[in-house]
């Protein structure tokens, strides 16, 4: 059984990133690997493996002419977790090349992410600490007479944070 041919242009992210030492020996047991690690992969040699790739891990470039090219490409995996205006997606539509996204990898730091935020509005914590860097708040003054999640609670504004 041949082994798979995967092109790797993980940029904006690094091998390390996406692949954990394992996996990447799992990978390199399962598949033929073409990886540049150290930037954007240079056109020529995008160019010259691309026709051999069956599956495409990065954020390459990937116009109509480029992929009219990539005549065994079945999937790309794109690891920035958006889907930027770089590939040409109709024509990967009718191609039946998949083309797949890892937002669902950042979700968890996401919601943590709009947690921490949604917190620290509602407590005034970022306010406070501005306040305290600015000498306008002493060690052990109170930082919120009322909590902001109670229906009595007044907004605050930066003059009232002393």
């Amino acid at each position: 059984m041949s082994k798979l041919n995967i092109l790797i242009d993980p940029l904006p992210r690094t091998m390390e990133m996406i692949f954990d030492a394992q996996a990447r020996r799992r990978l390199s047991d399962i598949a033929d690997l073409t990886i540049f690690d150290s930037g954007r992969m240079p056109a020529a040699m995008l160019e010259e493996a691309l026709p051999k790739a069956e599956i495409l891990i990065g954020q390459s470039d990937l116009p109509r002419e480029r992929l009219e090219r990539a005549t065994r490409l079945r999937a790309i995996f794109n690891v920035e977790g958006n889907f930027l205006p770089n590939i040409d997606y109709q024509y990967c539509f009718e191609r039946g090349i998949r083309v797949l996204i890892a937002s669902p990898a950042f979700a968890v730091s996401v919601a943590e992410m709009a947690l921490a935020f949604a917190l620290d509005l509602a407590r005034g914590v970022s306010q406070a600490d501005r306040a305290m860097a600015n000498g306008k708040r002493r060690m052990g003054s109170p930082v919120i007479e009322v909590s902001r999640f109670s229906p009595a609670a007044e907004p605050v504004s930066s003059d009232s944070v002393t």
